[in-house]
């Protein structure tokens, strides 16, 4: 008889399967499985590790429930006793599982060769890009308010990036917008990609234009943050649009982009940090991301404040509002020190 971790353990070997079969109404992105919710509701803020020593393991950042896919596989069945669970636990192993879908043809960001792993593919395709000044990535950016974004050593193009559709496996390629997520050194740990549509009206037409790939947990995409000395005051947030309209009226102030709220929360502190701003975000998971950077940063005995934008984020300020506009009201959120030395009238 398997106890209750050897069969966490035996469907953990089987986690992309059990998705499947449990939360349906998911899908593959990259090293996880997103979904709604436990109730298997479309959406994505419920995540799955698939691989490596967190296989299996799965956090909603709605509501911050967490567990195993034993507990998985009781949420979705609505079982109670664990002799049931195992039982269903059982009955599901003893079932043929199909291969997943995979098309080592595609995006070398989106293969999982063993020879390759993720954060050397995040550095190669890194290498492929070019600089953003002129390109579309560069010409959406400005659509979008943001005219700086090509200082930006982080922000590269891609003429051609491939992207592979996670349910059918069949590859395309679109210009895309790639950024560099780094560590606190400053070495590339995995990207984040940003498909455009080629006549340049926007993001690509796709159920998910936007991906990650590589090392996300504690790192994140920087703009003016030096990587050799101490970091007193930063500010962090969830998406890289978010950051770069904070960017563009406070060009001095170090600031990261952690690209979901659940690696937001675990961001990892630069040394001699006194104070972080974090960027609100609106929807439930944003509020998990707040909460839970906020709680690591009193515990290291740093000062957490939040700033909120006026309209549903701040890009939507920076471009309805103007930058006037949204460096007034940054003013009235930073502390009378941080306003003189990034706000300066």
């Amino acid at each position: 008889m398997l106890s209750a971790s050897d069969l966490a353990g035996r469907l953990a070997q089987d986690a992309e399967a059990v998705c499947r079969h449990y939360l349906s109404a998911g899908r593959r992105a990259g090293n996880y499985w997103l979904v709604g919710d436990i109730g298997n509701n479309k959406g994505r803020s419920l995540y799955v590790h698939l691989i490596g020593p967190r296989a299996g393991r799965w956090t909603d950042a709605a509501t911050g429930q967490f567990g195993d896919l034993l507990d998985l596989v009781r949420e979705t069945c609505g079982l109670v006793d664990f002799r049931d669970v195992a039982e269903e636990a059982r009955h599901f192993l003893s079932l043929p599982q199909p291969e997943p879908v995979s098309d080592l043809r595609g995006d070398v960001s989106d293969a999982f060769p063993v020879e390759r792993p993720a954060t050397e593919r995040a550095r190669r395709l890194f290498r492929m890009t070019q600089p953003l000044a002129g390109t579309l990535a560069d010409i959406y950016l400005r659509e979008r308010g943001i005219l700086r974004a090509s200082t930006h050593a982080a922000l590269r193009f891609h003429t051609s990036c491939y992207y592979r559709d996670l349910v059918t496996g069949r590859t395309s390629t679109y210009p895309a917008l790639v950024a560099a997520v780094t560590d606190d050194a400053g070495a590339i740990t995995g990207v984040h990609r940003s498909w455009l549509d080629p006549d340049g009206v926007g993001k690509a037409k796709l159920d998910d234009p936007r991906r990650a790939l590589g090392g996300l947990l504690g790192n994140g995409v920087r703009f003016r943050y030096p990587v050799t000395d101490p970091v007193p005051v930063l500010a962090a947030g969830e998406g890289i649009e978010t950051m770069l309209s904070l960017s563009h009226v406070m060009p001095g102030m170090p600031m990261v982009a952690a690209l979901t709220a659940n690696h937001l929360a675990g961001f990892h502190f630069p040394p001699g940090c006194r104070r972080i701003y974090i960027a609100a975000d609106a929807d439930a998971a944003g509020r998990h991301g707040i909460e839970g950077l906020s709680r690591r940063a009193q515990a290291h005995g740093i000062l957490p404040l939040v700033l909120s934008p006026e309209l549903s984020d701040f890009n939507d300020d920076l471009r309805r509002l103007g930058p006037d506009r949204l460096t007034a009201s940054l003013r009235g959120q930073l502390i009378p020190e941080d306003m003189m030395a990034f706000l300066p009238v």
